[in-house]
C-alpha cells in the first residue's frame, strides 16, 4: 500500500552520530499520588525571551531533541531550521560582546508543501519531518552541509504528525487517514491497526505521540476523539469520544508515568485524562483557542502546563495539580503563536507562529 525507499542500513549508517549522554530529566510529579491534593499552587518562574530567527512564511511546528541540545522548526515555506540551544543562550546574554552569534546550524529544503510536524531520532542525529506533500523525510544533521533528505517515505495521505518509538526502530505517522501509519524504520513496511470500527469519516489525526516506553501511543483527531493504542499490537484500547465536545482535539501527549493523557481542543479547554479508566481528572480553563492547531504541553517536571490564548495573544500557564492559572505572559508574537514546545531537560520552551518568527524562552536564573 505504501512505497518507501529501501533503507536496510539506516540505523547502522547513522550509529556513529549519536547524541552526547542525555542528562537525566528533572524528577517528574507522581500524578497518581497527588491528583487529589488541595492547597496552594506553585509559582511559575519568570522567563526571558528572545526572537532567534524567522521563516519566510508561517512557522508551524517545533521540536526539541531528546537531550535538549537542539531545536528544529518547520514552516509553510517548506524549510526546516535547526538550532543549537547553547548558541541561542549565548545569543541571549546581555553582555555578549564578541560579535553576532548564529544559533542556526542547519537549514533543510526538501519538501514541496508545508511541514506539519518534526521529531528527532532517540539515539542518532536524525531528524524526521512530516508534510502536506504526503512524505516523511529523514535528515542527517551530523552532516552540516547536507540540505536534502537521505531517506524518504512516500505516504498515501497528508502527513500531519510524526513520532519515533523510544527504540528508534519504528515511526508513527498521523495523517488524514483515521488510523496512524506505523512504519518499520529499517524496511519502511507499513502496519495498520485492524480494529478501527469506532472511527468515523472525519477521523484525520492532528497529533500522534508515543509514550515514554513505547508501550502505548495516543492520537488526537479532528472528530474530537482521543484514542489510546497498544504499542505492540497497534490495537485501539480506549476511545474518549467527544473529548473536546464537538470540537477538534488538536494535541495529546502521555505523562512520563503513562497513567495520564494531556489533551487540548478547539473548545478552549485543556484536559487531563486517566489512561486506565478514560476518566476526566482535571480541566484547565481560561485560555481561548478555537481556530489554530493549539498545543498544550507540560514543562520538563510536569508541574506546570502551558498553552496559548488566541484572543489575548498570551501564553497561559497552569499549576498541573491545582489547575489554577499561575501566569499569563504576552507572547511577543504578532498574532497568537501556533505552536509551543517545551524542552525535555530544562526550564525552557519555544514558540512560533503566523508572524514567521521563532522565539526561545528560558527561566531567569
Amino acid at each position: 500500500m505504501l512505497r518507501g525507499v529501501s533503507t536496510a542500513a539506516f540505523l547502522e549508517s547513522n550509529r556513529h552520530a549519536g547524541y552526547d549522554s542525555i542528562a537525566a530529566p528533572r524528577a517528574a510529579l507522581d500524578f497518581s499520588a497527588m491528583l487529589d491534593t488541595k492547597g496552594s499552587s506553585k509559582s511559575f518562574p519568570k522567563h526571558e525571551t528572545r526572537h532567534v530567527s524567522e521563516h519566510k512564511n508561517v512557522a508551524r511546528c517545533a521540536r526539541f531533541s531528546p537531550d535538549g541540545r537542539f531545536l528544529a522548526t518547520g514552516s509553510v515555506d517548506t524549510s526546516i531550521k535547526l538550532f543549537e540551544i547553547s548558541k541561542i543562550k549565548q545569543m541571549m546574554l546581555r553582555d555578549a560582546g564578541d560579535g553576532p552569534v548564529r544559533p542556526i546550524i542547519g537549514t533543510f529544503y526538501d519538501h514541496v508543501q508545508p511541514i506539519n510536524d518534526l521529531d528527532f531520532h532517540p539515539q542518532n542525529t536524525v531528524l524526521v519531518s512530516g508534510a502536506k506533500d504526503h512524505t516523511i523525510k529523514f535528515f542527517d544533521f551530523s552532516k552540516t552541509a547536507a540540505k536534502k533528505a537521505f531517506r524518504v517515505i512516500q505516504d498515501t495521505h497528508i502527513v500531519r504528525s510524526v513520532s519515533f518509538h523510544p527504540s528508534g526502530e519504528f515511526l508513527l505517522a498521523g495523517t488524514d487517514h483515521p488510523v496512524a501509519h506505523l512504519y518499520d524504520v529499517n524496511t519502511f513496511q507499513c502496519y495498520l491497526s485492524a480494529n478501527i470500527q469506532d472511527i468515523g469519516l472525519n477521523g484525520a489525526i492532528n497529533q500522534v505521540r508515543y509514550s515514554s516506553t513505547g508501550g502505548m501511543y495516543v492520537t488526537a483527531s479532528k472528530d474530537g476523539a482521543i484514542r489510546l493504542w497498544d504499542g505492540i499490537s497497534a490495537n485501539c484500547g480506549r476511545t474518549i469520544i467527544g473529548a473536546h465536545g464537538a470540537a477538534e482535539a488538536t494535541s495529546a501527549d502521555l505523562t512520563k508515568d503513562e497513567k495520564y493523557v494531556l489533551s487540548c481542543g478547539k473548545d478552549s479547554t485543556v484536559k487531563l485524562w486517566e489512561v486506565g479508566t478514560g476518566r476526566l481528572v482535571k480541566q484547565y480553563l481560561g485560555a481561548t483557542h478555537t481556530q489554530l492547531r493549539c498545543q498544550a504541553v507540560f514543562n520538563d517536571t510536569e508541574e506546570f502546563i502551558l498553552s496559548i490564548d488566541e484572543a489575548t495573544n498570551e501564553i497561559v500557564v497552569w499549576d498541573a495539580l491545582t489547575a489554577e492559572k499561575v501566569a499569563r505572559w504576552p507572547s511577543n508574537h504578532v498574532g497568537a503563536p501556533q505552536w509551543l514546545e517545551h524542552s525535555p531537560t530544562e526550564a525552557a520552551f519555544a514558540s512560533c507562529g503566523a508572524d514567521r518568527s521563532i522565539r526561545f524562552w528560558k527561566e531567569i536564573l
